[in-house]
C-alpha cells in the first residue's frame, strides 16, 4: 500500500500531462479549460516531488 501512495501524484501527473497532450493536438483548443490540466498536473508533480523528499 506504501508504494501506491508514493506514485499517486506521480500517476495523476502523467494521466492529467496525457490528457491535456491528446486533448491539445488533437483538437488544438486554444481555451483556458484545457490548460487548467496542465496546472493540475504540474500541482501534482509538484507534490510528489515535496512528498518524496520528506518520507526519505
Amino acid at each position: 500500500m506504501r508504494v501506491i501512495t508514493d506514485f499517486l501524484f506521480l500517476i495523476l501527473f502523467f494521466m492529467l500531462l496525457g490528457a491535456w497532450l491528446i486533448l491539445w493536438a488533437a483538437f488544438h483548443i486554444a481555451g483556458g479549460l484545457i490548460h487548467i490540466l496542465l496546472v493540475i498536473a504540474v500541482i501534482a508533480l509538484i507534490l510528489h516531488l515535496v512528498r518524496g523528499r520528506s518520507a526519505a
